[in-house]
C-alpha cells in the first residue's frame, strides 16, 4: 500500500481518486455493437457470444427444469444451510422496509397519499467466472420477491460445458426464480433491455459486472430501461485508532482487494504504530491468499494515510464516499453519527465488512466510485415505484382552487387556471 503521513488537505482530492478505468471509448463502442447485434439477431447472437466468450455451445438458452432439479444434489449440505440462514436474515431485514400507505388531508377536503407498486419486470444479472456471486443473487432476489415483482428474469453466464454454477441454481430455487438465462456480459444486458426470443425484456436491470457490463447498463438507460445504481470496482475505507486489531484491519482490507485488480482499499489512522503493524499484517496475510495475485494488483492503487484527529479521518471519508466504511475505533457509535456519505457502515472491532457481503441482513449492492454522495444501496425501495394519489371534494376545491388559479395565472398558464375555474363555477349555488 502507498503510505502518506499527515498529507496536506490540499492533496486530499488526488489521494481520493479511484484507479483509472481506461479505454472507456473502446468499451462503449464495443457495447453499442453488441446491443445492435442482439437487437437484430436475438437468440442467435447470444448463442454465438456464448461460444466465443464462454466456450459453450448452447442449443437452449434457458435453464431446464431437469438442470434445476439436479442442482441441489451438487451443493454441499453445509453450504445449503448457510444459504438458507443468509436468506432468512436478508428477508427479515428487507421485510422491515415495507411502508404503510398513509392518507393525509393537506387542507380540508384535499386528500393525498402515496402507494408503493412493484416494478413489473426486473432482470437480475449475476456474473460467473472464477467467483460466481451467488450471494449477490440473494441480495437482489430477496427484495425482488418481497416487493412482489410479477416477473423476475435471471441472466448468468454458462461454463464451458454449458451448465450454470449449481450454487446459483440452488439460490434461484430458494428465491423461486423460474426464468434463468444462460447469458453473460454486455450481451445479457442487451437481451434484458430489448428482449429476444428466449429473454423477456424488462423494466429495470440489477447486478454487478465488469466494465463491459457496467457500460451496457448505462447504455440500457438510453433505451428506456432503468438500472439499480452506478456500479464499479469494489472499495473499502477503514478508519482505525490505536484500539484496533492490526490483523482484523489487514483482513478487512484484503477482503476487498481480492475482488479484483481494480478494487481499492483505503486505511485512515491516527496511530503511527498501528499503520506499521497493519502494513506488516497485509504483507503476511497476502501470501496466504489463493487470490493473492489479484489482491496484490489492487494494493498497488491503495493507500494508507496517517492523519491527526478522528475529525480529519471522518472528513476525508465523507469526501471519498466509500462503498464500504469500517469504523474500527473505540467510539464507533459516536463517530458514526457524523457519517454523511457511505454505502454501508460497519461499526466496531467485531463487525467485518464480509458479514454484510453475505449474511448479516443488509444489502451488499452498493454505490461505488463516489456515488455514495448521492445514491443509496439496493433496498426494497429499489424494486418499487412510488405513485402519488389525490382526491379533492367540493369543500377541498373551494379551499385549494383559488390558490391554484392565482399561481397558474402568475405563470401565464391560463389553461391550468381554467381547469380549476370551470369546476368552481359548477359548484356555484351548491351547498
Amino acid at each position: 500500500m502507498q503510505i502518506f503521513r499527515y498529507p496536506d488537505p490540499a492533496s486530499w482530492p488526488a489521494l481520493q481518486q479511484r484507479p483509472a478505468a481506461g479505454e472507456a471509448r473502446q468499451v462503449n463502442e464495443r457495447v453499442r455493437e453488441i446491443f445492435e447485434d442482439v437487437r437484430q439477431r436475438g437468440d442467435e447472437a447470444l448463442r454465438r457470444y456464448a461460444a466465443e466468450l464462454d466456450g459453450a455451445e448452447l442449443t437452449d438458452l434457458r435453464v431446464s427444469r431437469q438442470e434445476l432439479a439436479a442442482a441441489a444434489a451438487q451443493v454441499p449440505a453445509e453450504l445449503q444451510t448457510a444459504l438458507r440462514q443468509a436468506h432468512a436474515n436478508l428477508w427479515k431485514f428487507h421485510a422491515s422496509q415495507h411502508e404503510e400507505e398513509k392518507r393525509l388531508e393537506t387542507m380540508p377536503g384535499v386528500e393525498c397519499w402515496r402507494r408503493s407498486v412493484p416494478v413489473q419486470r426486473v432482470g437480475l444479472y449475476i456474473p460467473g467466472g472464477s467467483a460466481p456471486l451467488f450471494s449477490t443473487l440473494l441480495m437482489l432476489g430477496v427484495p425482488a420477491r418481497l416487493a412482489g415483482c410479477p416477473e423476475v428474469v435471471l441472466c448468468t453466464p454458462p461454463g464451458k460445458d454449458g451448465s450454470v454454477n449449481p450454487v446459483i441454481l440452488f439460490a434461484a430455487q430458494l428465491l423461486g426464480i423460474p426464468t434463468i438465462i444462460k447469458a453473460g456480459g454486455a450481451q445479457a444486458i442487451a437481451a434484458l433491455a430489448g428482449g429476444t426470443e428466449s429473454v423477456p425484456a424488462v423494466d429495470k436491470i440489477f447486478g454487478p459486472g465488469n466494465r463491459y457490463v457496467t457500460a451496457a447498463k448505462q447504455l440500457a438507460t438510453q433505451h428506456g430501461v432503468a438500472i439499480d445504481l452506478p456500479a464499479g470496482p469494489s472499495e473499502v475505507l477503514v478508519i482505525a485508532d490505536d484500539s484496533a486489531n492490526p490483523a482484523f484491519v489487514a483482513a478487512d482490507l484484503l477482503s476487498q482487494a481480492e475482488h479484483g485488480p481494480d478494487s481499492q482499499v483505503i486505511l485512515l489512522t491516527t496511530s503511527q504504530e498501528l499503520l506499521a503493524q497493519v502494513n506488516e499484517e497485509v504483507s503476511r496475510q497476502l501470501t496466504e491468499l489463493p487470490r493473492r495475485d489479484v489482491a496484490a494488483l489492487a494494493l498497488q492503487e491503495s493507500r494508507a494515510l496517517l492523519l491527526r484527529t478522528p475529525e480529519e479521518m471522518l472528513f476525508f471519508s465523507n469526501q471519498y464516499a466509500p462503498e464500504h466504511l469500517i469504523l474500527a475505533v473505540r467510539n464507533a457509535e459516536e463517530l458514526a453519527g457524523g457519517v454523511t456519505s457511505a454505502g454501508s457502515v460497519f461499526l466496531g472491532h467485531l463487525t467485518p465488512e464480509a458479514a454484510g457481503d453475505y449474511a448479516s441482513g443488509t444489502n451488499h449492492t452498493l454505490p461505488t466510485g463516489g456515488f455514495a454522495r448521492s445514491y443509496s444501496g439496493v433496498s426494497l425501495d429499489s424494486f418499487m415505484k412510488k405513485i402519488t394519489f389525490q382526491r379533492i371534494s367540493a369543500e377541498g376545491l373551494r379551499h385549494v382552487g383559488p390558490v391554484v388559479e392565482i399561481m397558474a395565472e402568475a405563470e401565464g398558464l391560463q389553461a391550468h387556471a381554467r381547469a380549476v375555474s370551470v369546476r368552481l363555477e359548477s359548484l356555484i349555488g351548491q351547498g
